[in-house]
């Protein structure tokens, strides 16, 4: 076969073909290095981006917003812890109220302070109430199942200006049976009709009355008679035979023994201090001592706790504090202190304090309740207790209890502290009386009248 003639100007022609492919395959070449390199780099230069992103958009959200100068935050009002309100109504009085409010002055500021006193039984009790042959007398009436207080009146011969129903402790004396017989109740499981024996008089607590013996001068009673009565050797053999030390110590702390309770106003810890001698536990069970000591304040949460199923509240006497712009600086709000006791001790609690009414040492102070047109319309329980002070100059007379609506409506807890000065005057249990009649008396006749516009 015959080949074509060589032509020098072919392989010319050739030539650049030949370099625009190794071009391309050079540049292919640093391009494939590239991307190698840059898959390494990839995740940090990804990540680098996205944060640039978010700063982006952060600042362009920040021009976006209002400047606080031209669109100002509202300013939260000032608020009253319970230590501020406790300096600021500790010069106060409470006796004298108009109206169920204060209207004063701190740092400055004019504020409105609404308490929440019963105008009405606040201004019969302060008028009641007489210091003749009285040195102290302190009356607290308050709502058990909220525990605001409804009346604090009190007398002070003294010159130190303290008020007797919050700042001042006095001996419980047999108040703290009350206490005892919750112990009794859930820990011994003793009940109203409990068969107990006792030696020797009801009013004494000597040591050979502490023991367990049966002979024919053995006195034979009930747990509610011994409660009624206020017999000592027999809460004295509770205390000292079957409770002991340490379950007194954690009844009387379960009913606010032993603690700062957080109330608008100064008030005093009520103290209970048990050595380990058991005689010592029986004169605590009791009450027959110097050594425990209670406000009556503390008093009225006590009996409160009773009517209200166990449970105890925190006290309160202020509603709410308001400036002078209506901004409310301070609002009371319902709280439970403790769980004392549960429900069903608590009932049979009541029955022992509705004996003490009926046929115990109550029993002629409320004379004739059931068939009073106000007292006959309620359930009424009390305690009673009374004790020397160590001088023997002052009696101590206590009177601790409940009252409420036999359909269970409208309740009220009170505690009144007598301290006699030379001559016995009027007890606390007819002060307590008159509180009871005058509270309800008031509140029946506001039922009948809103029963008639209903009707009418």
């Amino acid at each position: 076969m015959r080949l074509p003639p060589f032509r020098k100007h072919d392989i010319q022609s050739r030539r650049p073909q030949w370099q625009v492919a190794q071009n391309r395959r050079r540049r292919f070449q640093l391009l494939n290095s590239f991307v190698k390199r840059f898959s390494i780099l990839a995740f940090p230069i990804a990540m680098l981006g996205v944060m640039a992103v978010i700063i982006i958009a952060a600042w362009f959200s920040i021009k976006a917003s209002p400047s606080p100068d031209s669109t100002p935050a509202p300013a939260k009002p000032p608020s009253l812890a319970k230590n501020e309100i406790r300096a600021l109504l500790k010069p106060l009085t409470l006796k004298q109220l108009s109206n169920n409010h204060i209207e004063t002055t701190a740092d400055n500021r004019q504020l409105w302070v609404e308490t929440t006193l019963n105008k009405d039984l606040q201004q019969y009790l302060n008028k009641k109430l007489t210091a003749k042959t009285a040195r102290y007398l302190a009356l607290v009436a308050l709502e058990p199942s909220t525990g605001r207080i409804l009346a604090m009146a009190s007398q002070n011969k003294t010159a130190t200006g303290e008020n007797p129903c919050t700042e001042l402790q006095f001996p419980a004396a047999s108040i703290f049976k009350i206490v005892t017989a919750a112990a009794a109740i859930e820990v011994c499981g003793m009940h109203p009709t409990t068969e107990v024996t006792f030696n020797g008089a009801s009013n004494t607590l000597y040591k050979s009355q502490l023991k367990e013996r049966k002979n024919r001068f053995t006195n034979k009673t009930t747990l509610k008679q011994s409660f009624a009565k206020s017999v000592n050797p027999v809460f004295g053999k509770i205390g000292r035979n079957h409770l002991g030390k340490r379950t007194l110590e954690i009844y009387a702390n379960a009913f606010g023994f032993n603690r700062n309770i957080q109330f608008e106003l100064p008030l005093v810890p009520s103290t209970i201090n048990i050595d380990d001698e058991p005689y010592h536990w029986a004169e605590i069970a009791s009450g027959f001592n110097h050594s425990t000591v209670i406000s009556p304040l503390h008093g009225a949460l006590i009996t409160a706790a009773i009517i209200n199923n166990g449970k105890m509240q925190m006290p309160m006497i202020i509603d709410q504090i308001t400036n002078s712009e209506g901004m409310v600086l301070y609002r009371g709000q319902p709280q439970e202190l403790s769980i004392a006791i549960n429900t069903q001790t608590a009932h049979e609690l009541k029955v022992l304090m509705a004996a003490t009414i009926r046929s115990g040492t109550c029993r002629k102070i409320f004379r004739g309740y059931r068939k009073d047109p106000v007292l006959s319309q309620l359930n009424i329980g009390g305690k009673t207790g009374s004790i020397y002070d160590q001088s023997h100059e002052l009696k101590f007379d206590w009177f601790v209890g409940f009252a409420e609506e036999k359909n269970r409506g409208k309740q009220l807890a009170l505690s009144v502290l007598v301290a006699h000065d030379k001559y016995l005057g009027k007890r606390a249990g007819d002060y307590a009386r008159m509180a009871i009649t005058h509270y309800f008396n008031k509140h029946f006749a506001k039922m009948k009248q809103i029963t008639h516009n209903q009707n009418s």
